[in-house]
């Protein structure tokens, strides 16, 4: 019976590839920006493995390029890095607001975890306050979705035609409320890989990519 020497725990990928490209991926210190379509160059590298898959790869570039410490060095590093550790494009003061606000925005929801689960011994008194009026509650709704309105975005954002899906070309992505620049790297049937700004693959559809 044929075995697979394919690696499995995600940890496990991204060893591989420390290992593979010591001058571009690093654990912690050294972290430098990725070039934009470095999967594609991965991919050509690492053609015929018998270790890692491109999907594993693909994986595994999300979650190094949504660590803090490679966030981090977005926003302050000048240049990308290609697998050779060699200097590549400069790093978009775009690119730099993008990591800035992942950033930001996932070290609120840690903060917002941690105070979730810190023990509340007060919790029992606080449940014998006097409860909010009618009116109070229909206030406290009408804030709750102003605030969830999205914001509405001057300009006409049209659809990315069909002909366009292609792999290399600049897109807007949309992700939730957002729409984020990204690079298409695989066409796949119904479904399109893209790398945002940041490094970070994302698989999506077609109809959720947009003109630039």
């Amino acid at each position: 019976m044929e075995t697979t020497n394919k690696l499995k725990d995600m940890n496990e990928v991204l060893e591989f590839l420390y290992q593979e490209f010591p001058q571009c991926f690093k654990q912690k210190d050294g972290i430098k920006p990725l070039k934009v379509g470095i999967f594609k160059d991965i991919a050509e590298r690492i053609e015929g493995s018998e270790k890692v898959s491109k999907t594993q790869v693909r994986q595994a570039l999300r979650k190094y390029t949504s660590n803090w410490r490679y966030l981090e060095a977005v926003t302050k590093s000048e240049f990308r890095i290609d697998l050779d550790g060699n200097q590549a494009e400069k790093v978009e003061q775009e690119h730099i607001d993008h990591a800035q606000k992942a950033l930001e925005e996932s070290r609120a929801k840690m903060a917002k975890r941690k105070k979730q689960q810190r023990p509340r011994p007060d919790a029992d008194a606080k449940s014998f306050k006097k409860k909010p009026t009618h009116a109070a509650k229909n206030a406290t709704s009408a804030d709750k979705t102003a605030k969830a309105a999205p914001v509405k975005r001057s300009g006409k954002i049209e659809p990315l035609p069909a002909s366009e899906v292609k792999v290399n070309n600049k897109v807007k992505v949309k992700l939730g409320q957002a729409l984020v620049n990204a690079i298409i790297t695989e066409v796949n049937k119904d479904d399109v890989h893209v790398e945002l700004v940041t490094g970070m693959q994302v698989k999506t559809k077609a109809d959720s990519l947009y003109i630039i």
